[in-house]
């Protein structure tokens, strides 16, 4: 499938769709959904700016991968973004942000002046995942895959709520600094960081949840990851030590993706890379991947497994720095590409 006038070696037109395509989303095979949403981040804001940002940068790309030669070709589709999503997360950001100065002062989730700024914020995620679901169930009834940009890393939780309702088994390979485990964090039931705690408890179809380059979390955090038996992490420390005893890094990938079932949905947070590429993610961790290590990682997982969806979060952009969305677009190419060619195998 291809658009005769559209030129895939030309230079990028940003006509509003990640990478230029050309594809609608009734006739691409891979439909991307947008999360402008921020609200809960609890250090750095602005990721609710990157789908914009992304689809900006994503002009500068070139289509061929040696992984995933004219996958692109199946059609990768922008669904329309909304922007209502945007404006909600920004009036709602500022109820958080008192809150999380409020409990950094010593404060309370009880106390009398955060209770209705708490209920407003959940209220509001509640319907923002309500949303993202809507949008995924749309094109998932089409036989459509589906990716998502955010937005902070609460955002695909609708996204892997509505995959849970149309298979019934699949794993989660979660790339991340964090663990993401705690229990309504802040007092906010869907922050970005209680995203795959919420999923354990809501989408008894993950089976199992790989977590790799984890390297903040907290000991709660590491106990429930231990003692749920759907959680295997593979921690940068585990990591670093398999790499100084020389095994190779395709040996670790294989590990990762042995601990994995056949259909997988990858969460990739971009702080689960080295820092040198997304100085300015939300809550910045020094170590993690390099950026041909996670590529390597999808590429052996596109090989060896099915992609039935994924997301791509915490991508900050920057207005005089511009390596965030840049790496941020070639990082969703390589999701998208991979996540194409697995179900063409």
């Amino acid at each position: 499938m291809i658009h005769e006038a559209f030129n895939p070696d030309g230079v990028g037109v940003d006509n509003g769709n990640y990478f230029c395509m050309p594809f609608t989303p009734e006739e691409a095979e891979l439909v991307l959904l947008s999360a402008p949403w921020d609200v809960t981040v609890s250090y750095g804001a602005g990721t609710a700016y990157a789908p914009d940002a992304i689809i900006g940068a994503s002009t500068q790309l070139d289509f061929y991968d040696p992984a995933a030669p004219d996958a692109w070709r199946h059609g990768i589709a922008t669904a329309p973004v909304d922007y209502n999503l945007l404006e909600r997360s920004e009036k709602l950001r500022i109820d958080a942000r008192r809150v999380i100065e409020h409990l950094e002062q010593g404060g309370e989730t009880t106390d009398d002046y955060v209770v209705r700024k708490i209920r407003r914020v959940n209220e509001g995620s509640f319907e923002m995942n309500s949303s993202i679901r809507e949008q995924a169930e749309q094109w998932l009834e089409q036989g459509k895959l589906v990716g998502l940009v955010g937005g902070d890393h609460s955002t695909p939780y609708g996204l892997i709520r509505a995959l849970g309702k149309y298979h019934p088994s699949f794993g989660i390979l979660h790339i991340d600094a964090h663990c993401d485990l705690r229990e309504k964090y802040e007092g906010f039931i869907f922050s970005h960081a209680s995203i795959m705690y919420n999923v354990l408890h809501d989408v008894q179809a993950v089976e199992r949840i790989v977590q790799v380059g984890i390297r903040d979390f907290s000991a709660a955090e590491r106990q429930l990851a231990e003692e749920s038996g759907r959680v295997v992490q593979f921690d940068d420390q585990q990591l670093l030590e398999a790499e100084m005893a020389g095994e190779n890094w395709d040996a670790m990938c294989r590990k990762i993706i042995d601990a994995l079932p056949e259909q997988v949905y990858v969460s990739f947070d971009i702080d689960g890379l080295d820092l040198c590429y997304c100085p300015h993610t939300g809550t910045p961790v020094p170590g993690g991947l390099k950026f041909n290590q996670a590529v390597r990682l999808l590429q052996l997982l596109g090989a060896e497994r099915r992609i039935i969806g994924f997301d791509l979060v915490e991508v900050s952009p920057h207005a005089s720095d511009n390596i965030d969305a840049s790496v941020g677009a070639r990082m969703l190419w390589k999701l998208c590409g991979q996540t194409l060619r697995s179900n063409h195998k």
